[in-house]
């Protein structure tokens, strides 16, 4: 009688930490839904027309945090989502880490979105770690519903990056930080060891219901021939 009180316990155990992790990878999604939300509802101060409208891929870190000490640490988790023929695919589940150093404040929380301009973009996304600057070349974006990505550093960037902190979209320097694959959040939600990030990325899994209103945005504000 112990022993099936216990088991059936575990099993509880089980499902109750099952249903917080699935909960905890929602809300990411729903957090980055909101951040593109965001952005949709300030063109005029948002992603470029031009660019959007030729995004081959995009990451979305909510509420990535630099450190408050002298040598400060950098960490978000967020998700990944790349275009696949007209519309985008189910999205993956990243980390973007690094490290900042000198006098700070204090604590700070702003929302970061990479904007992954060719190919290739999608290919650095399926490598288990890439370092932005390092291995893929990124410059901070531009803003405004008419701006021109015109400077060689920008035309020679394989990802824009940007920031979103007290309601102020900008470009943001992220050189020297690496993003990550984050395959133990990736297989949780998508309930298998055997979902790779290239099947998802290139539009081979289905889109969860807990993730189409993300993808949705995604086909909203980067649809091709937005520009027009």
């Amino acid at each position: 009688m112990k022993k099936i009180l216990l088991s059936a316990a575990l099993a509880i155990g089980c499902t109750i930490t099952a249903s917080a992790q699935d909960a905890k990878l929602t809300n990411r999604i729903a957090a980055a839904h909101a951040v593109l939300h965001q952005l949709m509802a300030t063109p005029d101060k948002g992603v470029p027309l031009d660019i959007a409208a030729k995004a081959h891929c995009i990451v979305v870190v909510p509420g990535f945090k630099k450190g408050a000490f002298l040598v400060g640490g950098e960490y978000g988790q967020g998700v990944a989502t790349c275009r696949h023929g007209a519309t985008w695919s189910a999205p993956v589940f990243v980390q973007l880490t690094g490290a900042s150093f000198g006098l700070q404040a204090g604590g700070e929380s702003s929302d970061i979105v990479l904007i992954g301009l060719n190919a290739r973009s999608l290919d650095d996304l399926l490598k288990d770690k890439v370092k932005l600057g390092g291995d893929i070349a990124v410059a901070a974006g531009p803003v405004g519903r008419d701006s021109q990505a015109a400077t060689t550093e920008l035309a020679n960037a394989e990802f824009l990056t940007y920031s979103r902190s007290k309601g102020l979209f900008a470009g943001v320097d992220l050189n020297g930080d690496e993003v990550h694959q984050n395959s133990k959040d990736t297989e949780a939600f998508y309930g298998g060891k055997d979902i790779s990030f290239h099947q998802i990325l290139n539009g081979g899994v289905p889109t969860p219901p807990a993730a189409r209103h993300f993808v949705r945005t995604c086909n909203e504000l980067f649809r091709e021939g937005r520009a027009q």
